[in-house]
């Protein structure tokens, strides 16, 4: 956008207004404006320039070809003619640095300056400048230690494209330093920077330090660790490496070296799984190759182990109960020891140190005891063996139910079980059917038998038996309750019992009911003799309801009422005369009609 600037008197009348530029010394229209007529002039600029109301010249689709002066001029008529000048400036940002390291490295040997690096920075309008940074300080030409060449080339578009090489001489503090270039170019507005990314150079120095390394899982080797030597120079390129392992010749006193087989990759040679034998003095050598100096490095390798562990025990066997018993651990290791005791393997601890005390041993103590090794300040390293101890004793018996429930004539099973070491013998006191089986130091017994009178009356002896004693255990036998349930038949006029065994509690329900039916068959009777006159009713106590004389064949029975008020009340509602209690009394009934 160029905008036309003037000045005009607020009467007066502009009668035409010219866009020109200057190529050189003449100028040529681009635009016109007369008397509010538009013309476009025949020029470069046909389809790319406009003009607006406050009469500025838009150029659109802009090269570097236009930067040159435009010029704007008025016409007022009688009031003469007037114009300024504009010159129009073209800028192009280039694309981002590009920089390119020495692939072949450099020496740190050599006296000549090399190669570090070379920057370019393309398409630019107008050409940019490029400098150099080092950690991001900037470099600057320094005598024979630093030198930089540059070149700028204006390619056939008009754009520049400039180069830049960095040379110097690299010491080997720099194997880290990181290089990078920075270029200046100019916009609208102001200076511009743009830097390229950081690249690293290849550097070359000899080796002069030698290092060995023990990689294990820890500070302390334990056997089973996977170990490796590792082996490092301070070269580049590294040295070529090999390993020793160094030992004294007790004869004459001078070290002699053994070279250890296995590819060492990049200096790393790996021991695999190690043993106590696997301990000792180890040597690592690197040879470089450009200057055929040979550098050695030493470590020592120790491998934490225990052996030799046993566990016995101090008294005589078998180990009875009462008795005592002392178990000793013992074991060999490259450091001291300690020693822990536990019963099972998740049973709680027993005790510290190499002897174990047990006294007054029961059969509970019984099982497997378990002594644990471990090395204090090696982590992971521990070693157990475990030991069982049997206490003998006679047998503990027990059975199921001391006293069992039976009826006579039926079968039963009985079980005893008895406990002991050495493992016990079962008899028992009456014949029938035995069968043992043996589960964890006990033996179970199981006797079927048919019951007898005699067998309830003298019970069942369960007798286990070693060569340290004899346990007997009584089982009585209990006679179980067997209830009668009454059942009537009609026709026949007679009544049978059904025997069924029942528990405690349904004998006192059945028991109940009967009674209860009992007194309802008993109220019926006298309701029915009632009905036929043959009870009179009264108030005394005892009513003679029979003639004076008897028949020798007739027979008289007295009933005698031993029943409750409230039983008494029952009865008497059958009659439909209540009576008291205390009007209860004896009463004959006559029974010859």
């Amino acid at each position: 956008m160029l905008p036309c600037s003037f000045f005009i008197l607020p009467d007066s009348n502009i009668t035409y207004v010219y866009w020109s530029y200057i190529p050189r010394s003449s100028r040529t229209k681009v635009y016109s404006w007369v008397q509010g007529k538009v013309f476009v002039d025949d020029s470069p600029y046909v389809g790319r320039v406009s003009m607006d109301d406050t009469f500025t010249l838009a150029i659109t689709q802009t090269t570097l070809q236009d930067a040159r002066v435009f010029v704007c001029q008025v016409g007022a008529g009688s009031l003469g003619v007037g114009e300024n000048r504009t010159e129009l400036r073209v800028y192009k940002a280039p694309e981002p640095p590009e920089i390119h390291a020495n692939e072949a490295g450099i020496s740190v040997g050599t006296r000549e300056s090399q190669e570090i690096a070379e920057c370019v920075v393309r398409n630019s309008f107008p050409g940019p400048n490029i400098t150099w940074l080092k950690d991001g300080h900037r470099l600057h030409p320094e005598d024979d230690k630093v030198k930089i060449m540059d070149t700028r080339t204006q390619e056939a578009s008009g754009l520049f494209t400039a180069r830049s090489r960095l040379l110097a001489h690299v010491p080997r503090q720099d194997r880290h330093a990181y290089f990078q270039c920075q270029a200046h170019y100019l916009l609208a507005g102001g200076d511009r920077q743009a830097q390229s990314p950081k690249v690293q150079v290849h550097i070359f120095y000899p080796t002069e330090n030698v290092s060995l390394a023990i990689d294990a899982p820890r500070p302390q080797v334990k056997e089973g660790d996977h170990v490796a030597l590792r082996c490092q120079g301070d070269g580049n390129p590294p040295p070529e490496y090999s390993f020793f392992r160094v030992q004294n010749n007790t004869a004459t006193g001078e070290e002699e070296e053994q070279e250890l087989s296995g590819k060492a990759d990049k200096g790393v040679l790996s021991l695999g799984k190690v043993h106590k034998e696997n301990t000792g003095h180890y040597r690592c050598k690197g040879l470089d190759l450009d200057t055929m100096e040979t550098l050695t490095a030493d470590a020592e390798l120790v491998v934490n182990y225990i052996e030799g562990l046993k566990v016995t025990k101090e008294s005589p066997e078998p180990v009875l109960e009462g008795h005592n018993l002392t178990l000793t651990c013992e074991a060999r290791g490259s450091r001291p020891l300690a020693f822990h005791w536990h019963k099972d393997k998740k049973g709680k601890a027993l005790g510290s140190g190499q002897q174990l005390q047990l006294s007054n041993i029961m059969r509970e103590a019984a099982g497997n005891y378990i002594c644990e090794v471990t090395m204090p300040g090696v982590q992971g390293l521990s070693r157990n063996k475990q030991v069982l101890v049997v206490v003998y004793g006679k047998p503990q018996v027990s059975v199921e139910k001391p006293g069992v429930p039976v009826q006579e004539n039926e079968l039963v099973t009985l079980t005893c079980t008895a406990l002991a070491q050495p493992e016990p013998s079962i008899t028992w006191s009456a014949n029938g059917t035995v069968q043992n089986r043996t589960e964890n130091y006990s033996v179970v017994s199981n006797l079927t038998v048919q019951v007898t009178s005699k067998l309830m009356r003298s019970g069942i002896n369960c007798t286990a038996t070693n060569y340290l004693g004899v346990v007997t255990h009584h089982v009585h036998l209990e006679r179980r309750m067997t209830p009668t349930t009454p059942t009537t038949t009609a026709p026949a006029g007679n009544a049978t019992a059904e025997q069924k065994p029942q528990e405690s509690k349904g004998v006192i329900i059945v028991a109940v009911i009967v009674c209860i039916l009992v007194l309802a068959v008993l109220g019926a009777v006298l309701y029915f003799l009632h009905k036929k006159g043959k009870i009179p009713c009264g108030r005394t106590g005892k009513q003679d309801i029979t003639k004076p004389d008897a028949r020798k064949d007739e027979v008289v029975v007295e009933v005698k009422s031993d029943k409750l008020p409230e039983e008494a009340g029952l009865l008497q509602a059958t009659n439909g005369d209540q009576k008291p209690a205390g009007d209860q009394g004896e009463k004959y009934i006559d029974l010859r009609h």
